[in-house]
């Protein structure tokens, strides 16, 4: 027969802790940047690391990665793009104690980060913050290079076959740096005419009232269509 209530004894089971790490990303001077943190104590102090912590006996794993990201940018959970990225739990990946962490991956546009209260500040367990190149960061802490490659493996699939990449603009863009954006996480050139072509095949995108000054003749913004489809799962979407 099984244990009743009463007898159950939890103690007799280990308890492995468990954490969420948020890796961030936004594009700043035409570079895909990720957001780390120089962790202030041991274990890995002085190194950077992708934010995060542990997670509250009372609070789901997304609430804590919410709170971990409002507490490293002071953006607003409305303000990002949040997805669940991976479960990373070797044994040894902590010298703490057993931990297993819930990787999510964040997408910030640039404009939200100059909004008021979207500047950035260290928590209490972390000596400095920062944005730094994606594909050229410091060595990591713990096992964040492989979380950090991870993410970057997974926003490129989904540039390619959704419509997530909006999420690193800003409200209005020109095409021009919808392209760019696009060639930055791709890390490849795309052609100019079959980008464009494809947009309006998939009409994700609309035009505003507004236009953007260049030098030469003033460039159009656009903004993403709400009720667009974002997932296109049979075929890639813009390259």
């Amino acid at each position: 027969m099984g244990k009743s209530a009463e007898t159950y004894d939890v103690s007799q089971y280990e308890r492995p802790s468990v954490t969420v790490d948020v890796v961030i990303f936004t594009i700043l001077d035409g570079e895909l940047k990720v957001l780390l943190i120089k962790r202030k104590h041991w274990p890995y102090e002085e190194m950077w690391a992708i934010p995060g912590g542990f997670v509250g006996t009372n609070e789901s794993v997304e609430e804590a990665a919410y709170r971990e990201l409002r507490e490293e940018t002071s953006v607003r959970g409305e303000d990002v793009y949040l997805e669940q990225l991976y479960t990373f739990g070797d044994p040894g990946r902590d010298p703490r104690t057993r931990v297993i962490t819930v990787a999510y991956f964040a997408l910030v546009g640039a404009d939200k980060l100059h909004l008021p209260g979207g500047e950035l500040h260290a928590s209490d367990d972390a000596a400095e913050v920062d944005w730094f190149s994606a594909y050229a960061p410091p060595r990591l802490a713990f096992d964040h290079d492989e979380i950090l490659n991870y993410a970057i493996t997974r926003l490129r699939y989904k540039l390619e076959y959704s419509a997530v990449g909006f999420q690193l603009l800003p409200e209005r863009f020109s095409l021009r740096e919808l392209q760019e954006a696009y060639e930055t996480v791709l890390g490849e050139e795309l052609d100019k005419g079959n980008f464009r072509s494809k947009l309006r095949k998939r009409g994700v995108v609309e035009a505003t009232d507004g236009y953007q000054e260049t030098g030469g003749r003033p460039a159009r913004l656009y903004r993403f269509r709400d009720d667009a489809v974002a997932e296109i799962k049979t075929r890639r979407l813009f390259p």
